[in-house]
């Protein structure tokens, strides 16, 4: 399989009021240390089908700039997702991939 739909099917399990950082998406692929290189493989996805917007960066920072980094906290919001300031509360969001072992 590609690097691209390794990335994609993992993104793809993170359920609904999760979160997974890069690194965490990464890993759980296949392919750690490449945490920078995921965010590349989810560029211009089928929103209706790759919750993009359930990855973040180390931390629970978003990345993203401007609108995209609002609209992205929008829809974490939405599901259910907690802010501490400008952080997501990994504490209580963080997805861990082992679970589906």
């Amino acid at each position: 399989m590609s690097y691209v739909k390794d990335i994609r099917r993992t993104v793809r399990r993170i359920p609904r009021g999760k979160v997974a950082t890069y690194g965490s998406v990464a890993r759980a692929a296949g392919h750690p240390g490449t945490a920078r290189q995921v965010a590349w493989a989810l560029r211009a996805p089928n929103s209706e089908t790759m919750p993009w917007h359930r990855v973040l960066g180390r931390g629970g920072r978003i990345l993203l700039p401007g609108e995209a980094g609002l609209n992205q906290r929008s829809l974490l919001e939405v599901e259910g997702v907690r802010f501490r300031g400008n952080r997501v509360d990994i504490g209580s969001s963080e997805f861990d991939f082992d679970e589906l072992k």
